[in-house]
């Protein structure tokens, strides 16, 4: 199959505090999230502020290589 040209996008969010201080070592792992994006009107990489399960506070998350 191949890759379609949709200008929507499947992309995946990971907690930027939790990879930068890997402080909590009893947590289940790092909060990741999977949202869409458009590539024509986002070309750069996405910001977003969600709720991090892992630091128990609202962090940045920020876009991933799949």
């Amino acid at each position: 199959m191949a890759k379609s040209k949709d200008a929507r996008i499947t992309i995946i969010l990971e907690c930027t505090s939790c990879v930068r201080n890997r402080v909590n070592k009893e947590s289940m792992g790092i909060s990741r999230y999977i949202t869409e994006k458009n590539r024509h009107n986002t070309p750069s990489r996405l910001e977003l502020i969600k709720f991090c399960p892992s630091c128990y506070k609202h962090t940045i998350h920020g876009e991933i290589k799949k």
